[in-house]
Order: structure tokens, then sequence, then C-alpha cells
């Protein structure tokens, strides 16, 4: 007999407003206590010395945590001209300095230059695995650490304001695997400073924007009954697909993963991913072969009621 699992079965997504000084794990840890939640997981980490919209999958939710993860994400940040450190941001000690303070209009004059698809190497401070080795481990113990440049996307980069000659303020919308710490870096070499970045906030990810985001004090001593209000449904992060409303008996072989046959009205290309619904309710994210859909998440929810 399979063991149970402890907690309640709790299934959706919660924007939190992730303060400063607080790690994402220990984020979702909160949340997961205060819901008393079986499974949870988050979608993007945020350094602690990160603020701003963290995505937090609970139950059935987590299994759309890469829908969420892949998505485009916003940010507002502030670089310091002049000092570069060894994180790239606040926390790490100064490497070097320059007395070059860069103008606004010199600042306008290199963005383009870092939009679109270009290539970025990630600060040594990093999560990212070198020979099956955490890059921030391997600096941490005093080794030389070389990042390789990858290509990363990045929508749009303005610049909000020079609040002094030392700061400047920046918005960026780009893509996955986009450092804002390697952005800062290289915005500085390139007007010939150096930089680093001292406040950085995500304010959307994907269709979810920081207005939907609730704070971490809600959850101070909570009742999980009073918190079910806070929850977004699981397909919150599945706008972008197309849906596919399910009879019973092709929901009923969807839901013990078995594939179905269709492509209605053939308005779906082989490979196309789909939202599978039963009364309205998500069933599964699959993809369509040809004439079968096949499930790909199929998603336990009391509702549908499938043993």
């Amino acid at each position: 007999m399979a063991r149970r699992k402890n907690g309640n079965r709790v299934h959706g997504w919660v924007f939190l407003d992730k303060p400063l000084g607080m790690g994402s794990t220990q984020a979702v840890a909160k949340v997961r206590r205060a819901f008393n939640a079986q499974k949870a997981g988050h979608a993007g980490t945020l350094d602690p010395l990160a603020t701003g919209l963290l995505a937090i999958a609970l139950g059935e939710a987590t299994k759309t945590v890469p829908y969420m993860t892949d998505a485009v994400k916003t940010y507002t940040f502030t670089v310091r001209w002049g000092e570069a450190t060894e994180t790239c941001d606040a926390e790490g000690e100064i490497c070097a300095t320059s007395p070059k303070r860069p103008a606004s209009h010199e600042i306008a004059g290199v963005l383009p230059d870092f939009t679109g698809q270009i290539e970025q190497a990630p600060p040594a401070y990093s999560a990212i695995k070198i020979d099956g080795q955490r890059a921030y481990d391997l600096a941490r113990a005093g080794e030389q650490v070389e990042m390789a440049k990858r290509p990363v996307q990045v929508d749009s980069l303005t610049l909000s304001g020079c609040p002094d000659e030392d700061h400047a303020t920046f918005e960026v919308c780009c893509g996955k695997g986009t450092y804002v710490r390697s952005l800062a870096r290289d915005l500085a070499i390139a007007l010939g400073t150096q930089g680093h970045v001292t406040a950085l906030r995500r304010i959307a990810t994907g269709s979810v924007s920081i207005d939907q985001c609730v704070a971490d004090s809600i959850f101070d001593d909570a009742d999980a009954s009073d918190l079910s209000g806070l929850l977004h449904p699981l397909e919150t992060v599945l706008g972008h697909l197309p849906v596919i409303e399910l009879d019973e008996v092709s929901a009923g072989k969807v839901a013990h993963g078995n594939r179905v046959e269709g492509s209605p009205g053939g308005q779906f290309c082989s490979g196309d991913e789909v939202l599978l619904t039963r009364s309205g309710a998500p069933l599964a994210i699959a993809q369509v072969k040809d004439a079968l859909i096949q499930p790909l998440r199929v998603f336990q929810l009391e509702q549908h009621g499938f043993k």
C-alpha cells in the first residue's frame, strides 16, 4: 500500500511579493506551511537581495511550473557605477573601481547593443553547474571560475532615470537564463567604467504582474481556511494554450494517461500543446500527434472524480 502523504491536497498558485533578505526556498516553505500543502515549488529563483514576484505552485500546480519558468520576465534594477563586485551585486566584495561616471545620453546610446539576442557570461557566483559543481561553490572556495558566454534574449531595456551621478535605474524585459547582474556588469564595461546591481525587483512573469502579489506577512500565523482566496487556479499560467473540452468517455481515458483520437476541426498541427478540460476544469496538458492527442501532464483534481 502506498504511504499517504502528509498535508492537504491544495492546488493552485500563490504570487508572493518576496521581501528583501528572504530566500526563495524560505518563501516557499512559509507558504507551504501556511496552507499545510502536500507539495510546493517555485518558478524562477529570486536571490535574498532581490524583491518582487515569486510564483509559488501548490499541489498539482507544480506540474505547470515549467510554463512559468520559461515565461518572459520583467525587472526594474539599479546600477551603481564606478565599483565592480565579485558577485556583481551589493553582497560581494569590491574587486575593481573606476572614476568614470556615464552621462544619461551615453547610457542611452549603448542600450541597443544589449537588446535582442545577445551573448552573456553568467556571474561566477551563480547556480550554474561546472563539472557537476555549482559555480558559486567553486568561487567561494577561491577557485578561478570561467563562465562561458551563451545566448540570451532581451526583449527591451530602457533607462528609467539617473537619481545621481553614481546610479542609474532601468527596466528590462528578458527571457529565461538572462542574468540582470551580468547585464549591469556588461553595461558598465561598455560605458568604460565598472558597475554592480544595488537593487533588483521582479515586476512581471508572463501575464502575471506584481499587482497580483501578496505580502509574505499575510502568512504569519494564518489559518489555512482563511487563505483560499489567495489561490489562483493552476490554469492561470496556461492561458497561452488552446483549450479542448472533452466528453466523459475521452476524459476518462485521459485521466488514466491514455491518448485519445481527434484534432478537432483540423485546427491543430502535430506537435502543438493544448489544455484538455472536462466541464471547464483542467484535466491535462497534452500534445497533438497527427490524429491523436497524447497527455503529457495529467492533473489529479478531486472534481474530476476518475478512479
